[in-house]
């Protein structure tokens, strides 16, 4: 099941992540934030974005979320997106199920640029990116130092709406994160 993200689920989630920071360059974060800085992240980003978990037998497996992307004013119709899955359950299309519903609800607050930036190489995440209809629209080349090497970054696009020149508002989400 794919819900909308509690400040209850902010330890496991943060259990999911840390060994992405801790022993991959999947993501850059080198340090291990605190469960409460964790937790303001989660109130930030879903004050006005999605930020989903799946969940399975009351277990949380995977989670899933949308950020602004740049911080300008005309950047306010591009989001960015991360997913991440427990390694335990990667092959169980979870990723499939939150990027599906990620879109879907991005889509309907009218975003119409999705980005992802992926360190490189990542079949998986690029594999499911590429499922999706995103297109690498670049690498940035030793942009993240991180576990003693240089590694690349591809940046993904996806279109969700059609760019017309006076676009509906962002109807930005704000969820109500019950403990």
């Amino acid at each position: 099941m794919i819900r909308n993200v509690k400040l209850k689920d902010a330890a496991r989630i943060l259990e999911i992540y840390a060994p992405y920071i801790l022993h991959t360059p999947i993501t850059f974060e080198i340090e291990l934030p605190s469960l409460e800085e964790f937790k303001q992240r989660i109130k930030t980003i879903a004050s006005q974005y999605p930020y989903l978990v799946y969940e399975k037998e009351n277990q949380i497996l995977g989670y899933a979320y949308a950020h602004r992307s740049m911080e300008r004013k005309a950047y306010d119709y591009n989001a960015e997106i991360s997913i991440y899955v427990d390694a335990a359950h990667c092959h169980e299309h979870i990723g499939t199920e939150l990027m599906n519903e990620l879109l879907s609800q991005l889509k309907s607050m009218n975003i119409i640029n999705v980005y992802s930036l992926i360190t490189i190489p990542n079949d998986a995440s690029e594999r499911l990116h590429e499922k999706f209809g995103f297109k690498q629209i670049g690498i940035l080349k030793n942009s993240g130092y991180k576990l003693k090497t240089w590694h690349d970054v591809g940046w993904y696009e996806k279109c969700l709406n059609d760019h017309v020149l006076d676009p509906a508002p962002i109807h930005f989400k704000k969820v109500y994160l019950e403990d």
